[in-house]
């Protein structure tokens, strides 16, 4: 297998070798991996109560009355178009 890291990632593995925590580059990509394993959990969790407090705001605002009606398809792909821009 061939990984290409930016010159950046390549110093941090480097420097993670150097410090001698690791014997050599291969160890450094076996740990972050281990750690992405680890932590996959808890990012999902962080991203899920992000989009819970999206969806809170936006019921609290349509409580509120300051929704507004889509009639049409058009409309709605408006509406879309202008999020993306």
């Amino acid at each position: 297998m061939h990984v290409s890291l930016t010159s950046e990632l390549e110093s941090r593995v480097k420097a993670k070798v150097e410090s001698g925590l690791y014997n050599n580059a291969s160890e450094v990509i076996r740990e972050a991996l281990r750690f992405m394993d680890t932590h996959e959990d808890w990012i999902h969790e962080v991203k899920l109560a992000r989009l819970r407090e999206q969806l809170k705001v936006g019921t609290d605002q349509l409580d509120r009355g300051e929704g507004i009606t889509i009639e049409s398809k058009s409309a709605l792909d408006s509406l879309f178009d202008d999020i993306k821009a």
